[in-house]
């Protein structure tokens, strides 16, 4: 049956309000049916749908809003126009009938306009192709329906504001950490996983005993090379038992993340069977939608972090990174008894290399120990950072003043052979004082900094390009020329 194209369901609990409508609405050629009941008006809709229903916005029992989410949830009704009608023209009223879905929103007492828009709503109806599916089961059958359509709406609400509040994680891997631990309690998955753009990123959730298997298919999914890592680094892994263990049933779902218009990332999940991709393919379109706020605000709170830690012309940490690590490691030595070194270096004659060479060679000459520095002469473990103008500080962990002397000796040496070249391809010789401290018991950060100052100003006495210990013990230092035996020199 089709669609009575002039016959409209108007549904208002007040007799003389829909009366008042109804005559006016006959009397421009529509076929008006009347309910006083919401529920007996939904019902009506979905055993016959009309051409058009008129419902009041607020009605006790089921609302308007109510009805017109049920009425555009079901395929029978779903293009059905529905003029939303209130007492008021206050904005809130037309927020809600828009969110509800509703075609138009008309203040009651105002007919000329609600005709006008039933007319407008009804000729923009695409025509159908003449089928749809009973779904009139009774008033208690729809009250049914709404109730679940309204307990489905919550629990969407319910996952998209969990989602939206994983803003406030601060960083990508505590992001997806949560992440995971809450969609593992809402669906069933052998592993779950996401790939952001930028920064180049991936984060797995997986069972134990199924890494190397899922990292195949997770890659594959979110369209990664099988072999090497989007970030250059590891993959950030969360595994436990929450992810299921089951073998691959079906192939995995795969959702962009999108924040406008700006792709964000893609998230990919792979379902315990095939009876779990309906759920598991809506539940992932859902958290799509939300998840691009979040990455975007993690990776801005981790730039602004990364910033303020770091020294820009180096890209090693700043003096204060530096110093808020070293804290930690001084009462970490002193908890523990471990030895803790130190050596602050200066760069010899670095105001002659900017006054020869100008001050772009100078940067050169900081940025190429700064690359030095991060390179494989400083262990996971040491710190480094720029401390100061031509002055570099590095921290060496569990580490007493024997082996900080062989450790900074070589970092000596490497720094003699650097290669460094001045806009003209002038080779610029680059060396360094250095001066090494061992902390001792309950010392402060200030007194150990300014023990291996004195030790650095004393190699500076000396001779330069040397290594000086803390209370005036020299380190034998090689002589010019001497590291021509050593590793081939660096060209920066």
């Amino acid at each position: 049956m089709t669609a009575d194209a002039g016959r409209i369901i108007l549904v208002d609990p007040s007799n003389t309000t829909r009366e008042l409508v109804a005559r006016r609405l006959r009397a421009q050629g529509y076929v008006v049916e009347e309910a006083a009941d919401p529920a007996a008006g939904a019902d009506m809709a979905l055993c016959t749908p009309p051409a058009a229903v008129v419902a009041d916005l607020w009605m006790p029992s089921i609302s308007g809003v109510q009805l017109c989410r049920l009425l555009r949830s079901e395929p029978a009704t779903a293009e059905v126009p529905v003029i939303l009608c209130g007492d008021t023209d206050e904005p809130r009223n037309r927020f809600w009938a828009d969110r509800a879905g509703a075609n138009a929103y008309v203040p009651k007492r105002r007919t000329g306009d609600l005709v006008r828009a039933l007319r407008r709503a009804v000729l923009a109806v695409p025509a159908g192709d003449g089928f749809f599916f009973q779904l009139g089961g009774g008033t208690i059958d729809v009250r049914d329906r709404i109730a679940r359509h309204l307990d489905e709406a919550l629990f969407d609400s319910v996952i998209a504001a969990e989602v939206r509040a994983l803003a406030a994680c601060g960083s990508f891997d505590r992001l997806f950490d949560l992440f995971a631990q809450f969609l593992s309690q809402v669906s069933r998955y052998r592993w779950l996983a996401i790939a952001t753009e930028t920064p180049p990123r991936l984060a797995i959730h997986h069972h134990p005993s199924n890494r190397e298997g899922v990292d195949v298919e997770a890659r594959a999914a979110l369209g990664l090379s099988p072999t090497v890592d989007t970030s250059g680094g590891d993959v950030f892994r969360v595994e436990d038992d929450d992810a299921s263990a089951t073998a691959l049933a079906s192939g995995p779902i795969v959702r962009t993340i999108s924040l406008g218009t700006t792709v964000v990332g893609r998230v990919a999940l792979s379902p315990c069977s095939t009876a779990d991709e309906e759920a598991a393919d809506k539940l992932l379109s859902l958290v799509a939608r939300e998840l691009g706020g979040p990455l975007r605000m993690t990776s801005l709170v981790e730039e602004s972090q990364r910033l303020a830690s770091t020294d820009t012309l180096t890209g090693i940490s700043n003096r204060r990174a530096f110093t808020a690590s070293m804290l930690t490691e001084i009462a970490r030595s002193n908890r523990h008894g471990s030895p803790l070194s130190l050596v602050l270096l200066d760069v010899d004659h670095f105001k002659k290399v900017n006054d020869v060479h100008g001050h772009s060679a100078g940067d050169r000459v900081l940025a190429s120990l700064g690359t030095l520095l991060r390179s494989e002469l400083i262990r996971g473990t040491d710190l480094t950072a720029r401390w100061g103008g031509e002055e570099f500080v590095v921290a060496y962990p569990s580490t007493s003043v024997e082996g900080a002397a062989s450790a900074a000796e070589r970092l000596r040496c490497a720094i003699e052979q650097l290669v460094v070249e001045d806009e003209h391809r002038i080779v610029i010789p680059v060396t360094a004082s250095l001066g090494l401290a061992e902390l001792h018991p309950g010392e402060s950060l200030e007194s150990f900094v300014a023990r291996a100052d004195t030790a650095m100003y004393e190699s500076k006495t000396k001779g330069r390009n040397r290594l000086t210990r803390s209370a005036n013990a020299s380190v034998k230092s090689v002589a010019p020329g001497a590291s021509s035996r050593r590793a081939p020199p660096m060209t920066v």
